[in-house]
């Protein structure tokens, strides 16, 4: 396994991971300023960052861990556990709380049978608000794994929440096509 340091997570990261940290770092003129980013490689990777993550990224960018757990409990985004198979996220800023993303997000509760800031219990969807999502003129909008959904409104939770069930069985929903250029591109 390549590691970029003595201790890495002892989950172990993949070894592309490990090996995108040192040009991440290298990228910024204070080490410590890599560690957001190296947050986001490591939850890209494994879907939620540990506590032996933490402790990585730490050594990775010369702070301590209790640092790096500022951070990931700072900010929203990134998350210390497992998330469902599908990752429901939906708006509360103001354009799409006047048009219904908190009683959407009540709908969605019930027809998921999953609470806010959860995870199913068949371990199928996690369930949470987020800030804006960029997309202000047609909430409300609900973000699924890659997966943008505008004007969904409380009164669709039902349908939308069948067709969410549906993608279950397809292993592609929500990833994004490869972009030209790049490694994963074969046309």
């Amino acid at each position: 396994m390549h590691e970029t340091s003595p201790s890495a997570p002892a989950r172990a990261l993949k070894p592309e991971t490990l090996a995108k940290a040192p040009a991440i770092v290298g990228q910024y003129p204070q080490k410590r300023s890599a560690t957001m980013p190296l947050l986001h490689l490591v939850q890209e990777d494994r879907g939620y960052i540990t506590q032996e993550d933490m402790t990585w990224v730490a050594e990775q960018v010369g702070v301590t861990p209790m640092q790096v757990l500022e951070v990931v409990t700072f900010y929203p985004m990134y998350r210390q556990s497992p998330i469902g198979r599908r990752h429901v996220r939906v708006c509360r800023t103001l354009s799409c709380a006047l048009r219904g993303s908190y009683a959407l997000m009540s709908e969605l509760e019930k027809s998921l049978n999953c609470a806010r800031g959860e995870t199913s219990p068949d371990g199928n969807f996690t369930l949470e608000f987020v800030e804006c999502i960029a997309d202000c003129g047609c909430g409300p909008v609900v973000h699924v794994d890659g997966a943008m959904h505008e004007n969904v409104k409380p009164e669709d939770a039902a349908a939308f929440t069948q067709k969410l069930k549906a993608t279950l069985s397809d292993p592609t929903y929500g990833q994004k096509p490869p972009v030209p250029g790049t490694p994963e591109w074969n046309g």
